[in-house]
């Protein structure tokens, strides 16, 4: 088996599992995409003309990545792309769930904290950066991946 394969594998585990402890709808999914992609819809759902590393469509259930920017991130973390793919996944899962750090005066941001060690991650995103006012949930309809 590929390193990239059994990757994968892991992701793919990592993915029913977080949708588990956050309590995401079971039909919850996921798409990567590129910067370009994810700036398009930033711009629709959101209003903000910028990429984002994630966005979370709670009307269809879906959280859309940017790997370009998860990369980036990464990089600037000192950990792998697929680390940072998996704590985005989580805080997509925990918006899905119902949560929102921009307006629950920090419930979002203690849960994340404890599911990302459950888990076994390193920082989350609500504990890197208090205030990101452009990602978040989208509102609306949402893509389809």
């Amino acid at each position: 088996m590929s390193d990239a394969h059994a990757e994968a594998i892991a992701l793919r585990r990592f993915w029913r599992e977080a949708r588990r402890v956050t309590g995401a709808p079971r039909d919850a999914g996921v798409r990567a995409m590129n910067d370009r992609e994810i700036r398009r819809l930033n711009q629709v759902y959101r209003g903000h003309d910028a990429p984002t590393d994630v966005l979370s469509f709670p009307g269809t259930n879906d959280v859309a990545i940017s790997v370009e920017t998860a990369q980036r991130q990464a990089r600037r973390h000192r950990h792998a792309l697929a680390v940072e793919v998996r704590i985005l996944m989580l805080h997509g899962l925990l918006h899905l769930a119902g949560f929102d750090h921009e307006t629950d005066n920090g419930e979002m941001r203690r849960r994340e904290t404890r599911l990302r060690r459950q888990l076994g991650l390193p920082a989350s995103l609500t504990e890197r950066e208090r205030s990101r006012p452009q990602a978040g949930t989208a509102r609306g309809a949402g893509p389809r991946p």
